[in-house]
């Protein structure tokens, strides 16, 4: 940032750059960006996102442009052309989650647009919260924490049996970071840990199936951990649930895209899986009314990613990010196409 350091030198006040801020903050992850960075904050402006982009173009036009951007991961602003188009002056999009489905990595490519995203800050945080999933639906601890308040114990008596965790057969689809953590947790409860990813991993013992049909044939629970692309969306179909059978357990910390939320729906319904455990859904915050009356589904709301440390490394890590881009240094975590 050798324009704020001159104008600090010659004692006029710093030129900050300009930052388009298009996501929710907290007070101090939004107070540290603005020490840095002459922030335009989309939701702080009311305004539909053309006007902002549009008054954000002008306003910062002279004497520094907006350079850069902070976006939600798997937010609701999608990165393409027509945005893009909106604010020529773009180089460099930091998205604070790890999945980049909203960002056009081919368009950002061809205009050289640098992007970045949260890298593993979330890894371990989001590999915990499955594992939780996991267990409680297994365990049914929601609901028989449920049936305690209701006074029901007393009422009905004992409740109903859940099933142990160790020796279970676990499929992962996506053994990339979060994938690796999730299976190494559960190798420590005893399971058996198969996968699926684009290739098979030569630094890994455990089983590889090319296609996540005969992954879930093979399974007794399906861990969704992979980011969502073409080729992953509703990846988990009906054919898939079919394979896993009545007996099967679907836990989702990817994207909610990743599973054809309808037919997932129908197969709780009808009996033909066990049971499952949701972060995240199809049309978020949006959840369906179905899945809210199900005793056999935990439902969290796209929360795996969040803990008091994780934000707080997702500050440090955003703005690294931010800093090296306005530096003319690499960025910590690209994203190539």
């Amino acid at each position: 940032m050798a324009s704020s350091a001159a104008a600090t030198a010659s004692g006029e006040p710093p030129v900050l750059p300009s930052l388009l801020l298009i996501r929710r903050l907290d007070p101090a992850f939004a107070a540290a960006l603005r020490q840095r960075f002459r922030v335009f904050d989309f939701f702080a402006s009311g305004d539909p996102l053309p006007a902002f982009l549009a008054a954000a173009a002008a306003a910062a036009a002279a004497p520094d442009p907006p350079r850069a951007a902070v976006i939600m991961g798997g937010g609701s602003v999608r990165v393409d052309a027509a945005f893009l188009d909106a604010i020529p002056s773009l180089r460099c999009v930091v998205g604070t989650g790890a999945g980049v489905d909203h960002v056009d990595l081919d368009e950002c490519a061809r205009r050289g647009v640098l992007v970045a995203n949260s890298g593993t800050v979330y890894s371990a945080d989001v590999a915990d919260h499955a594992v939780g999933l996991l267990i409680d639906v297994l365990r049914r601890v929601s609901a028989a924490e449920r049936f305690v308040r209701r006074g029901l114990w007393p009422v009905q008596g004992d409740y109903p049996l859940g099933t142990k965790l160790g020796g279970k057969r676990v499929g992962i689809i996506g053994l990339g970071n979060i994938g690796s953590l999730i299976a190494k947790r559960l190798e420590a409860f005893g399971c058996v840990i198969y996968y699926n990813s684009r290739k098979l991993k030569e630094s890994v013992s455990y089983k590889y199936f090319p296609n996540v049909h005969d992954l879930a044939a093979e399974s007794d629970v399906l861990v969704v951990a992979c980011a969502l692309n073409k080729e992953t969306r509703h990846v988990i179909n009906k054919d898939v649930l079919r394979a896993l059978g009545k007996d099967g357990i679907v836990i989702n910390i990817g994207r909610g895209a990743n599973i054809d939320e309808a037919e997932l729906i129908r197969a709780l319904k009808d009996g033909r899986i066990a049971g499952a455990g949701l972060d995240v859904y199809e049309n978020e915050p949006k959840v369906p009314a179905e899945l809210l009356t199900m005793e056999n589904v935990v439902l969290t709301p796209h929360i795996a990613v969040f803990t008091s440390e994780s934000i707080s490394d997702l500050r440090d890590h955003t703005i690294s990010n931010l800093e090296a881009f306005f530096s003319g240094k690499p960025l910590l975590t690209p994203v190539l196409p």
